[in-house]
């Protein structure tokens, strides 16, 4: 799709996401932002109550008992102000525009009680207590003033020069906050209300049809049948042999590390890297809530953990910074980007315990509490699953075709991945699939609450790339769409700014260490172009051309696959 009145009607603004002044530093109005005013005065109140003492202190020396006295009137008064300054957070918001961020922010953590972190182009500010809540409190929406009420994002500054995709700001309750309004109770799954998994004792595998032996070869019987959603359901979701998830089944994981997983209760943050393609980003600005309550799982293969032992001086004892390294032997796929669609999509299987999970590829770098992305993108909106829409494209063809182009996978593959969802009925995309946004994801994070709808919707997700070709954007509307013709139910679409607010796309291994060897210094890393106003000290570096990377077109699959089905067959439902 292209066109202003196709954006327009999208909810999408053409141009470029840069610092945006005016978006959180002026008067709220429409933006739903907070004046400063009392607060300004009381940190002005606060500053002026310190320098009182502090002139306090100088004269003890001197005049020790006829201070007394006066010390302890200005020590109340600043235990009054500090004590005030708690209190207004219960009301405060986070406007935070991910552009610029400076050392003082990459290393802040927000502590169990948080002042607002104001980001507005180049003038950030934090002022934080660490007091800790004695006791967890809960909120819950139907009484609580959201303070995001209101906020939308701003329209992005013309720049004629960077016209590629940018952040933009997200207005983010306090941390502590997000931590009270966590649900008390799984949100209800429409129709499904049992689901079960497929074993190697349950079915015998029809060798002939397409799939894998990890994902049991599923017919295309089978696989129309998966989408006739009822109250309880059987239905193919990988790990077909072994005991369970991890034993025996292929993605095999030592007995220890499977202990761990399963005391993982609340919530997991996942990523993975397999044939040593990324270097480990670790998480910035996360939460003592988070660090406490929160699990950080990395999955690796041998030759990712080889390397991280050798390179990493944070890596003690398989963790590695937040992360706790997982490595996963007898991969059931050679592509490793395939493998990697098994943590990404099977994380409800990997964790059984487990209530939320967030999903973010190798490549990219957290730099927001998890538990803001949840109250952002799944409590406030009353969603279960929320994954960003791609930045570019709307359209499923119009993605097959840019893979193409690109060489992510065998042309053949995809044309045939295409024509089958073109004779199930897949067409192209328009305003007119309205409240759908796109049918073209960019899947590299996924925020969910698992619960049994969003746990099938996965696992049938899981099984087209499986089936098919293992880009999962072209996948992802075809079972988006069949499951919503059925219960109603779809995923939530966020902007692909916002997701650029709390996620920094960093450099692949391989590139990175071209740019090193050939004396340049890599950029920061950044997912959007670099600003022009420079920081102070800085120096702008000449422009140069990108080392290529030549990177192994993905084989089409290394299994067995059938001649093309005909039309009466494709067409089943």
């Amino acid at each position: 799709m292209s066109g202003g009145s196709s954006a327009a009607a999208l909810g999408l603004r053409s141009g470029s996401y840069g610092s945006l002044p005016a978006a959180v530093g002026g008067s709220g109005g429409a933006g739903g932002v907070r004046k400063p005013g009392a607060r300004g005065w009381a940190l002005r109140g606060e500053k002026e109550r310190l320098q009182l003492l502090h002139r306090a202190l100088r004269l003890v020396g001197r005049r020790r008992a006829g201070v007394l006295l006066l010390l302890a009137v200005a020590s109340a008064a600043v235990f009054c102000s500090l004590f005030a300054v708690v209190k207004d957070d219960s009301s405060s918001i986070s406007i935070v525009n991910n552009y610029e961020v400076p050392n003082a922010i990459q290393k802040s953590v927000y502590p169990s009680t948080t002042r607002p972190l104001m980001m507005s182009g180049n003038q950030y500010s934090s002022v934080v207590n660490k007091i800790e809540l004695p006791n967890r409190i809960h909120l819950s929406y139907a009484n609580f003033t959201h303070p995001c009420e209101g906020f939308s994002v701003p329209p992005p500054l013309v720049d004629k020069k960077h016209t590629g995709p940018r952040p933009c700001p997200v207005c983010y309750v306090s941390v502590d906050q997000a931590f009270a309004l966590i649900p008390l109770e799984a949100s209800p799954s429409p129709v499904l209300k049992n689901i079960n998994y497929i074993s190697e004792d349950g079915i015998v595998a029809n060798l002939s049809s397409q799939g894998s032996g990890f994902g049991g070869h599923p017919s295309l019987e089978q696989r129309n049948k998966s989408f006739d959603i009822s109250e309880s359901m059987t239905v193919h979701c990988g790990f077909v042999r072994g005991k369970k998830p991890g034993q025996g089944t292929g993605f095999d994981i030592k007995d220890d590390d499977l202990l761990e997983m399963e005391q993982c209760r609340e919530l997991v943050v996942a990523s993975a890297i397999f044939g040593n393609y990324d270097m480990i980003q670790h998480p910035r600005n996360i939460s003592e809530f988070s660090k406490a309550n929160a699990c950080f799982y990395m999955f690796v293969d041998e030759e990712t953990e080889a390397y991280v032992k050798n390179s990493s001086s944070l890596y003690n004892n398989n963790k590695v910074g937040l992360w706790r390294l997982v490595v996963v032997r007898n991969l059931p796929y050679e592509d490793p980007r395939r493998t990697g669609k098994i943590p990404k999509l099977l994380l409800h299987r990997l964790f059984p315990n487990v209530r939320f999970s967030v999903w973010i590829d190798a490549k990219l770098e957290l730099v927001a509490d998890p538990y803001l992305l949840l109250e952002r993108f799944l409590w406030r909106k009353n969603a279960t699953f929320a994954i960003s829409r791609h930045y570019k494209r709307f359209d499923v063809f119009e993605e097959a075709e840019a893979n193409k182009a690109a060489g992510k996978y065998d042309n053949a593959s995809i044309d045939y991945q295409i024509e089958f969802y073109r004779n199930e009925g897949l067409s192209h995309y328009s305003p007119a699939k309205f409240p759908i946004t796109s049918d073209v994801p960019e899947g590299c994070v996924i925020i969910r609450e698992h619960i049994p709808i969003t746990n099938l919707f996965t696992c049938l997700w899981f099984n087209e790339v499986d089936r098919f070709t293992s880009r999962d954007q072209i996948s992802f509307s075809t079972v988006r769409d069949k499951i919503r013709a059925r219960v109603g139910w779809m995923p939530e679409m966020f902007l692909d700014c916002e997701r650029r607010n709390f996620v920094v796309q960093a450099y692949h291994r391989e590139l990175l260490e071209q740019m090193i060897a050939s004396g340049r210094r890599p950029p920061s890393t950044t997912d959007a172009p670099p600003s022009r106003k420079l920081r102070p000290g800085s120096r702008r570096a000449p422009p140069s051309k990108k080392p290529s990377v030549k990177r192994k077109k993905e084989k089409s699959s290394s299994r067995r696959r059938v001649p093309k089905p005909v039309a009466a067959g494709m067409g089943a439902m």
